[in-house]
């Protein structure tokens, strides 16, 4: 997967393009992931013990991870990643812009 959790992207098709959030869930076997405030559903639940009142709630659904791009917050542009090795041998993902670690 080129994202990950806690990643910023930037929605590309769909009916909420062009909307950028964070990624809340990734899940590789389906190829989704679950980007804040985009995708919002209804939801109909029925009462519990957790929620005690139940109704229509609003959540955010899976989308594909091919309609995100990785985005930038330094240079405030989408991005494909370079991976990169530091001296300790570790490896990093870096913006092809602006080199900023991702």
């Amino acid at each position: 997967m080129h994202v990950k959790k806690n990643d910023t992207v930037l929605v590309l098709s769909g009916k909420d393009k062009d909307k950028i959030g964070e990624v809340l869930k990734v899940n590789p076997k389906k190829n989704t992931v679950i980007v804040s405030g985009v995708n919002i559903v209804t939801k109909h639940k029925k009462p519990s013990r957790e929620n005690m009142q139940g109704g229509i709630i609003k959540v955010e659904a899976p989308i594909n991870a091919s309609k995100v791009m990785l985005y930038c917050n330094k240079c405030k542009k989408t991005t494909r990643i370079k991976h990169e090795f530091l001296n300790d041998g570790s490896k990093v993902r870096v913006c092809r812009h602006c080199s900023e670690n991702l």
